[in-house]
């Protein structure tokens, strides 16, 4: 069993930044792809951005690409998620995933594990 607790998110206006991160409770993280995923209010949870076990390739959803960035510290056990030029349709809870299969997935299905979120609201 593998815990996530996610933390930093906040009120932001548009065009700031912040800096999301998860903390994992397993000895095996670095064995994980991670990922993050957010969800508004009526809509699905999307896919945002994920990162293999040993940080060497990481994957961003449309939205985000090029304002976000996937980031990670096996020796904190520690994913990040970096948002900069945020946006109000930004606004969701932003939860952390463990995959503790080899590919990197980009759907809800592929992942085992799951934070239990938090809220990034971005004022326009």
């Amino acid at each position: 069993q593998v815990q996530l607790v996610e933390s930093g998110g906040g009120l932001v206006q548009a065009g700031g930044s912040l800096r999301l991160s998860c903390a994992a409770s397993a000895r095996t993280f670095s064995r994980y792809a991670m990922g993050w995923f957010r969800q508004a209010p009526g809509k699905e949870r999307e896919f945002v951005a994920a990162i293999n076990w040993n940080g060497g390739s990481a994957y961003y959803g449309d939205s985000v690409k090029g304002r976000f960035t996937i980031s990670r510290d096996s020796a904190k056990n520690t994913v990040y998620l970096q948002m900069s030029v945020l946006k109000p349709e930004d606004t969701a809870v932003y939860y952390c995933a463990a995959d503790i299969g080899v590919a990197v997935g980009r759907v809800t299905d592929e992942y085992d594990f799951w934070g239990q979120g938090t809220q990034v609201t971005v004022s326009s």
